[in-house]
């Protein structure tokens, strides 16, 4: 692969109770462990860090093959939630769910865009095999 770009972050302190900054000083946050998770909450977290970026990709792989098809995009909106949780070997996993809404779009013409824009989003080919990710439209 040649790169295009390359996003460059660092996390100080105490890791998931720590900071976490880009090298070009957009991202600037705390980082905190989600009360859920027993932490003190507060801040926000990996977890929530990797859904906005798949959400913000996988919007923009939508838009890019719904323009294709000359797919009216007005309204739409890609909802991300990742968990994590045990993975049962001592260890950690992620799940996605990815909610797609296209009001411009029949549901027929809807799914086959977002399973389009499946196979075209980074992070839908970075996490392929990898953790369980499941499409739905709304």
């Amino acid at each position: 692969m040649t790169p295009l770009y390359t996003a460059t972050a660092v996390s100080t302190g105490d890791a998931r109770n720590g900071h976490v900054q880009s090298t070009d000083g957009l991202i600037d946050a705390d980082v905190r462990v989600p009360k859920e998770m027993g932490g003190e909450g507060g801040a926000t977290n990996p977890e929530q860090l990797f859904a906005a970026g798949y959400a913000a990709c996988f919007h923009s792989a939508l838009k890019l093959v719904a323009g294709k098809a000359k797919v009216d995009m007005t309204d739409s909106e890609v909802v991300a939630d990742v968990s994590i949780g045990s993975n049962g070997e001592g260890g950690f996993g992620l799940a996605v769910q990815l909610e797609v809404t296209i009001p411009g779009a029949d549901a027929a013409t809807a799914q086959q865009l977002a399973e389009q824009a499946h196979q075209v989003c980074p992070y839908s080919n970075a996490t392929r095999g990898n953790i369980e990710v499941k499409l739905t439209v709304a």
